[in-house]
């Protein structure tokens, strides 16, 4: 399975509408403590965004809804993994990808058999704390060489200007979140992302 090359990580449909527009293939909904029947209309816009301009959408965390909305994908964190059904994601033909982050965490995701897999921070990042130290450069070629054939996608501090290195490590999609949606001109930039990863489409 081949991933469009730019990852796109937002926080609401929204931004799904701001954005795919722009020429997006490849993006995930990552809401975080939405009420039920809010969590699911915030899904269900994203999907018919997504469905019109021919993007794959993945949803963060909420593989029921997932499922019951006929999304292309669902992603899960290490904890989320250990909680799902598995099964059904498959058999309801959803896409998974997984978080990773040590090797034992690798050893987790890949016994799940996932169609993606995720190795992040790989620099330094200001969306959330967290416990890992940035990965670096090697750390996706010693991943890929774990993973492969499945997709790598690399996550964490990365730019426009990091990418070539981040590719020519191994990873197949750059995620990104914050140099977006943090960006004084966020259109302008996912323009930006879409022409430096055009080389790897």
């Amino acid at each position: 399975m081949k991933l469009d090359p730019f990852y796109l990580i937002v926080d609401s449909a929204a931004w799904i509408e701001r954005l795919v527009p722009l020429g997006v293939k490849f993006v995930q909904l990552r809401v975080k403590d939405a009420p039920g029947d809010a969590l699911r209309r915030e899904i269900r816009r994203a999907r018919d965004i997504c469905s019109a301009h021919h993007c794959q959408l993945v949803v963060n965390d909420y593989w029921r809804i997932a499922i019951e909305e006929a999304c292309d994908f669902v992603h899960l964190g290490q904890e989320d993994l250990a909680e799902a059904d598995r099964t059904a994601i498959g058999r309801a033909g959803v896409k998974l990808g997984l978080s990773t982050h040590d090797h034992a965490e690798l050893e987790t995701a890949l016994a799940a058999e996932p169609d993606y897999i995720a190795l992040g921070p790989i620099y330094p990042t200001i969306l959330k704390k967290m416990k890992w130290a940035p990965q670096g450069l090697p750390r996706i070629a010693e991943w890929k060489a774990r993973v492969s054939p499945l997709p790598l996608v690399a996550i964490g501090g990365l730019t426009p200007e990091r990418l070539p290195g981040v590719f020519e490590h191994g990873a197949d999609c750059a995620a990104v979140v914050t140099d977006i949606t943090l960006s004084a001109d966020p259109e302008r930039r996912t323009r930006q992302w879409l022409t430096a990863t055009a080389p790897w489409r």
